[in-house]
């Protein structure tokens, strides 16, 4: 990159899709206008070259999309609607990513963002003497009284997640031995490069006012179903056989399902009644919910798998060990 203000100036929106956006790039900071009888929703990720991506396995538009999706997750499981996004990336000095690569990038981003009608409001644009680091920060918002915290989930509540999982992990696996050439029309690979957050179910359960627990399913099922447990002071009993996958036949498909991450359904918890009502608010918009297991007192998270009942450990991906 030759000139870091005229690429800039290039990523710059001709227009904001927000009325709230009083000054957005191109000032010290953006400004935008509060609403009443809204929560603030922030949350940030940050995504490494060869850590969380790698052009062996992704375009650079396919890594912009991603970047954003796993930031718009989690403003999903908060039962919010994304508003405004950030992006800060530090460019490799070595010349590996060219202009264009980038642009395509912000492509990604935009193409996504324009989903929600989100905003690009700000970032910061930096060199690195080591691999490409994309920082999103997105700002989203929910109404006023709705908690969908982990804390939620009391025994006798009904586990739930939103769709299949392990799909991502086993489109990660196909690229990693075909390559890109894997990608087309592959659902499995699909999910890995360009998967798409649960906005719409995480506003479905905002808006019954239904006490419910969620969570996004970034480091894997089990991870995610431990983290409410522990949240909440509770346990968990899953069953294999109602966990929704699209893995038949593979012999990974345990590992993956449960351990893989990434494929950012939500997971979560609500009394069985009000499972119900969620599964038929669901139906009414083309949506499924799908009951995997039950709350119950104790700790831990167990999976019954015909007559074996095992304690499921938290697995999943994470960064220091």
């Amino acid at each position: 990159m030759k000139d870091e203000f005229a690429f800039i100036r290039s990523i710059q929106p001709d227009r904001h899709h927000q009325p709230t956006v009083v000054a957005g790039i191109g000032d010290d900071a953006a400004l935008y206008d509060g609403e009443d009888g809204w929560h603030e929703i922030a949350t940030v990720d940050t995504l490494a070259e060869d850590i969380h991506f790698s052009r062996k396995t992704m375009t650079p538009y396919q890594t912009g999309h991603r970047a954003l999706a796993v930031n718009i997750s989690d403003i999903a499981a908060m039962g919010g609607r994304p508003v405004f996004y950030l992006v800060s990336v530090s460019v490799p000095k070595a010349g590996t990513w060219r202009e264009e690569e980038l642009q395509e990038m912000y492509r990604g981003m935009s193409d996504l963002a324009a989903k929600y009608e989100m905003d690009l409001i700000g970032g910061d644009t930096n060199a690195t003497y080591d691999k490409l680091v994309v920082s999103v920060t997105v700002i989203g918002r929910v109404e006023k009284g709705v908690k969908l915290l982990r804390t939620n989930a009391r025994p006798g509540d009904t586990v739930f997640v939103t769709g299949p999982v392990g799909s991502s992990a086993a489109g990660l696996q196909l690229l990693l031995d075909e390559g890109l050439e894997a990608e087309k029309e592959n659902k499995r690979a699909q999910a890995h490069q360009t998967p798409m957050p649960q906005v719409q179910a995480g506003r479905i359960i905002a808006g019954s006012g239904l006490r419910t627990a969620l969570n996004d399913i970034s480091d894997g099922l089990a991870s995610e179903a431990h983290e409410i447990a522990n949240a909440s002071g509770v346990a968990m009993e899953l069953e294999w056989a109602l966990i929704p996958h699209e893995l038949d036949g593979e012999e990974r498909q345990k590992e993956w399902a449960l351990f893989g991450g990434e494929d950012f359904q939500l997971i979560g918890c609500a009394g069985e009644n009000d499972t119900e009502k969620l599964r038929q608010l669901f139906e009414a918009e083309g949506l499924k919910l799908y009951p995997i297991g039950t709350v119950t007192e104790g700790t831990g998270v167990w999976l019954t798998d015909g007559k074996e009942r095992t304690r499921l450990d938290k697995g999943g991906y994470n960064h220091f060990t």
